[in-house]
């Protein structure tokens, strides 16, 4: 799946599998009780809020579509940058969209240095 990556999908087995198909910053399904004036308590869940976005990427020079929580989008703002995002978080949190997203990054940069230090001056 990734050919410069070694096999991480063990370390990141998690029981929220559609949390590592986006960057979802660690959010995952909450579980909890509903309780009405009966006090008869029924289980529910909470699903993170996901949204689909398109984020320009410096280095790749175009803009990437990803599904991301608000959390893993407020962060991004923070940092400033989707590449930095990527670059800068702990992969625990970043899950195999993040990581790809990672690889392509650092690849795309090492090109450009690559490329202006061969050019001839």
């Amino acid at each position: 799946m990734f050919s410069s990556l070694p096999s991480f999908a063990a370390a990141l087995s998690q029981p929220f599998k559609r949390s590592q198909l986006g960057l979802f910053h660690g959010k995952t399904k909450q579980y909890g009780n509903n309780v009405p004036f009966s006090k008869k308590k029924t289980r529910r869940t909470w699903l993170p809020n996901i949204q689909t976005k398109r984020l320009f990427s410096d280095a790749l020079g175009e803009k990437v579509r990803v599904k991301l929580s608000m959390r893993a989008l407020k962060t991004i703002r923070k940092y400033g940058s989707i590449d930095q995002y990527v670059l800068n978080t702990k992969s625990d949190l970043l899950g195999w969209e993040g990581m790809r997203l990672r690889v392509a990054v650092r690849e795309a940069q090492e090109r450009k240095v690559l490329e202006v230090s061969s050019s001839p001056s």
